[in-house]
């Protein structure tokens, strides 16, 4: 018998990109139908709901018919204002009551994945048609800009260090602060957390546990920008955390609603994030969370908070590194800069120089082709002696 040959699932496969980008068009899709939903009045818990039902529906709208595994990525979290991150109430808490109003600052985070390729994104908008304050228009700008000069400034040759630095100065340039200690991380198949790491506005206790590397082709991202409009400090909210993760610790769990939660979680989600509200049976998820947590069978993404005073934007892109240039495989849409009119603006150079870079550099060779076709063999010539 033949051995099985083995499948290659770098980006050097073509299937490979393939699947990003359908991930990746299906998040963009999902996205703008939730963003359509975040109206006057809306209740967060909805639009959540909202968008997990349509990542189920768009991903079973592809593949038919072959084993392949797809679904949710990230579930819907919305975040409004001060909240920084993955606020996805339950229907039996507080928070599920909590409404959107006109003027609120709101962060969408989502993804779907495909055959574990994730793509993975996040986008902030202004709800509804209030004018935007001065301080909103310059958070915005600032996490934007920064957004734009992190993707670019992730190419082979530079360090994840470069990538930090360059979205503080921007910040800095609006009055704005990156969130502190936030994380970015390669992601391959079934892996959104992977070892190579980046790191926002690094405290001294965490800069000293992130390791330097330099970023290379064939690699995969999700960059996760977050800014506010103060110091950057956030705390974890006293909301319950709703979000989890399967780790690949193992333990033997003593508790039978343990097992059957861990087993539930195995089954349907496999090694990405879900939310407690997708669960068969959410009171005996609980008590199961609880020994499966405790003993890091899973991790929870915490909800956290910024003072109630302050502001926090987001946007989460993922990319591909590949030899042709910056690849966004997700990504939130291009923000309506004449909305947000900053009387801030960047000044740097060298800054503006990286934001307005192509993702794709355009090669002098070809160029050079081009030419060559037009003024005949002589020039092909010459161009092969080069």
């Amino acid at each position: 018998m033949a051995d099985t040959e083995e499948v290659d699932y770098t980006l050097a496969n073509p299937d490979t990109l393939t699947k990003y980008k359908i991930a990746g068009e299906i998040s963009a899709k999902v996205l703008e139908k939730v963003k359509a939903a975040c109206v006057d009045g809306a209740k967060i818990i909805d639009v959540s709901v909202l968008g997990d039902k349509l990542l189920e529906e768009e991903t079973g709208k592809v593949y038919k018919g072959k084993k392949v595994f797809k679904g949710i990525a990230f579930p819907t979290a919305v975040s409004p204002n001060y909240i920084a991150t993955h606020l996805s109430p339950l229907p039996t808490e507080p928070e599920a009551e909590i409404a959107l109003h006109t003027g609120d600052v709101v962060k969408i985070s989502l993804g779907a994945h495909i055959d574990g390729f994730a793509g993975i994104l996040a986008d902030t908008i202004v709800v509804g048609d209030a004018a935007i304050e001065p301080r909103v228009a310059d958070l915005i700008s600032s996490a934007w800009f920064a957004s734009e000069a992190a993707i670019r400034t992730a190419k082979p040759g530079n360090k994840n260090w470069d990538v930090t630095e360059i979205v503080s100065k921007v910040a800095d340039m609006y009055g704005t602060k990156p969130l502190e200690d936030m994380l970015s991380h390669q992601q391959t198949r079934n892996v959104i957390d992977g070892s190579k790491r980046i790191i926002l506005n690094p405290s001294e206790g965490k800069k000293k546990g992130i390791d330097t590397f330099e970023f290379a082709e064939g690699e995969v991202y999700g960059l996760d920008i977050l800014v506010s409009t103060g110091d950057g400090k956030v705390k974890q909210s006293e909301s319950r955390t709703t979000i989890y993760k399967k780790t690949e610790n193992t333990y033997s769990l003593k508790l039978k609603v343990s097992r059957s939660l861990f087993s539930e979680v195995q089954k349907r989600f496999g090694p990405f994030p879900f939310s407690t509200r997708a669960l068969e049976e959410e009171k005996k998820a609980r008590m199961g969370l609880q020994e499966c947590t405790q003993h890091e069978l899973l991790i929870a993404y915490d909800i956290y908070e910024d003072k109630k005073s302050e502001i926090v934007a987001e946007y989460f892109t993922t990319i591909a590194v590949t030899k042709n240039g910056i690849v966004k495989i997700a990504g939130p849409a291009v923000p309506d800069l004449t909305k947000f009119k900053s009387e801030k603006e960047i000044t740097d150079e060298a800054l503006l120089k990286v934001i307005n870079s192509a993702l794709k550099p355009s090669s002098k060779k070809k160029s050079k082709k081009k030419l060559a076709k037009k003024d005949g063999e002589a020039a092909a010539e010459e161009e092969d002696a080069e």
